[in-house]
């Protein structure tokens, strides 16, 4: 003889189910936690990096610049050659940021592996309430 199956009532069921879908939001929330920091660990480094040698080479630009400045004033006046030269700089400068803000429009930051994550966590709630 088998010994009696123990029947759950449906509180006590969806009260398991709950507290099942709680714990597994919770490692979901820890997951994307881990998963962000880990992003953003790989980018420190680099972005510090990154930083360095974009004020390094805008210090080498400005210079430049100043150097172009210089050589047009042999050639026409000083104020003529610095607006000349400052010209060119906001067409460059407005077609750079153009270009940048069209290319950040197709970046995400969101944590990809969660949501995958939470979604077969809802299928799963969905299924055992059914």
């Amino acid at each position: 003889m088998s010994p009696p199956q123990m029947q759950r009532s449906v509180p006590e069921v969806l009260g398991d189910i709950i507290t099942n879908f709680a714990q597994i939001v919770r490692a979901e929330i820890r997951l994307a936690r881990t998963e962000m920091k880990e992003e953003a660990a790989k980018a420190v480094r680099p972005s510090a990096t990154l930083g360095a040698g974009v004020a390094l080479g805008l210090y080498g630009l400005g210079f430049l610049l100043l150097a172009a400045v210089y050589a047009l004033t042999m050639v026409m006046a000083a104020w003529l050659a610095a607006l000349i030269v400052g010209v060119v700089l906001a067409i460059v400068g407005l077609a750079l940021a153009s270009t940048g803000r069209k290319k950040l429009k197709s970046v995400h930051l969101t944590p990809d592996k969660t949501i995958r994550s939470l979604e077969e966590n809802v299928q799963w709630a969905k299924q055992q309430i059914k």
